[in-house]
């Protein structure tokens, strides 16, 4: 049996994935008072993709896997508004949830292990030079150092939250456990959408 957490839950309609940056804008009381608590004792939230539901209101059934979020930067400087910005973590599995009074929904939470760090495969560095570019354009603000290009998760989760893709797409690209595989169909994708050149 898996060691299991209980963390917040912030399900959204995008997916947040490790070492991404995420900024939110809160309004509702349970995000605002999560937010509070999560700051004052330096401790994360879970973000997941709606499967079903809103962002606002009733309480919205996520997918079951999701990801750490630590709050890195914040600011209040509207009434009533909590700027957030986000790095995400460790990927996670919901074991179960329970939803609280005030709607807020927690889960207990099993870490899911990345695989161990593997290069990007020579026939796959056609992806190196589009992600180069994109993470120079846009700058550390959005892509935080270190910039581990060599490594296959790292490449692979960039080019995963920045792809023109569905966000069911993008939900699938973070369930992989296999980076490999996760290169490779990015690199389809790309490839037949003409934006790289065919594999070596």
């Amino acid at each position: 049996m898996h060691e299991t957490v209980e963390i917040p839950l912030f399900p959204l309609h995008t997916v947040l994935f490790p070492d991404g940056v995420l900024s939110l804008k809160l309004f509702e009381a349970r995000y605002l008072d999560m937010a509070a608590r999560c700051m004052r004792t330096k401790t994360p939230f879970g973000v997941c993709l709606i499967q079903e539901g809103g962002e606002v209101g009733n309480p919205a059934v996520p997918f079951e896997t999701g990801t750490i979020a630590r709050i890195a930067a914040w600011d209040m400087s509207q009434p009533g508004l909590l700027f957030i910005t986000c790095r995400g973590g460790e990927r996670f599995r919901i074991v179960s949830r329970n939803i609280h009074p005030d709607r807020l929904q927690t889960a207990h939470i099993e870490l899911i292990a990345e695989p161990p760090e593997e290069a990007v495969p020579d026939d796959l560095h056609g992806l190196l030079p589009l992600l180069r570019a994109i993470v120079a354009d846009a700058g550390d603000e959005m892509f935080p150092q270190p910039h581990r290009f060599g490594d296959a998760s790292w490449v692979g989760y960039r080019l995963a939250e920045i792809l023109p893709i569905p966000v069911n797409a993008r939900q699938r690209l973070l369930e992989l456990n296999d980076s490999i595989s996760r290169l490779e169909i990015i690199h389809a994708y790309l490839q037949q959408h003409q934006l790289i050149a065919g594999r070596e």
